[in-house]
C-alpha cells in the first residue's frame, strides 16, 4: 500500500491524515477456514485522521456497514468535557498503516475514521509534529517492539 506511506496535512485544522486499509477480520478468519471466498472479504482504503488526544479508534456508521462489521456491544464513553454517552462498539477490524497492521474493536461514532493513541502504540508509530506526519518509531524503524 504505497500511498499509505505519506501523510497529508490539513493546515486549516492542523490534522494529520493518513491513508489506511481497513479489513473485516472475521471475514479473513472465514477465508482461512475455507468458508468464504477471498473475493468476498470486506475491505476499504480510506483517509483517516490521526488524533493522539483520543485513545480509541472511531469508525463512522457508513464505514462499519461497508466493512460489514457487527456491533459487538454498547459501552459508556467519556468525553473531554466530562460528559458521557453510550455508543456502539464494533467487532475487530484490521488496520494497516505504513506497512504495519493490528486489529482492534472500534467505537461507532462520528463522520470520519479516527485513529487514536492505542493503535499508534500497537503499531509502534509516532506523530512527527514538526513535519505533521505519522512515522515509524525512530527507535524501532524495522517493526514494532512491544514493552511488556
Amino acid at each position: 500500500m504505497s500511498s499509505a506511506n505519506q501523510a497529508v496535512v490539513n493546515p486549516s485544522l492542523g490534522a494529520v491524515r493518513v491513508k489506511v486499509k481497513l479489513t473485516n477480520t472475521l471475514d479473513e478468519y472465514f477465508v482461512e477456514q475455507g468458508q468464504l471466498d477471498p473475493s468476498q472479504v470486506h475491505t476499504c482504503e480510506i483517509d483517516a485522521l490521526v488524533d493522539r488526544r483520543r485513545m480509541r479508534t472511531f469508525l463512522p456508521v457508513d464505514v462499519v456497514r461497508q466493512l460489514d462489521l457487527r456491533i459487538w456491544r454498547q459501552e459508556v464513553v467519556k468525553f473531554a468535557d466530562g460528559s458521557e454517552k453510550v455508543l456502539s462498539h464494533s467487532e475487530s477490524v484490521k488496520i494497516e498503516l505504513l506497512g504495519r497492521e493490528t486489529s482492534v474493536g472500534a467505537i461507532v461514532a462520528g463522520d470520519e475514521v479516527v485513529i487514536g493513541q492505542v493503535v499508534l502504540e500497537l503499531l509502534d508509530l509516532v506523530v512527527d509534529e514538526e513535519n505533521q506526519r505519522v512515522i515509524p518509531n525512530p527507535a524501532h524503524p524495522n517493526g514494532p517492539v512491544f514493552r511488556i
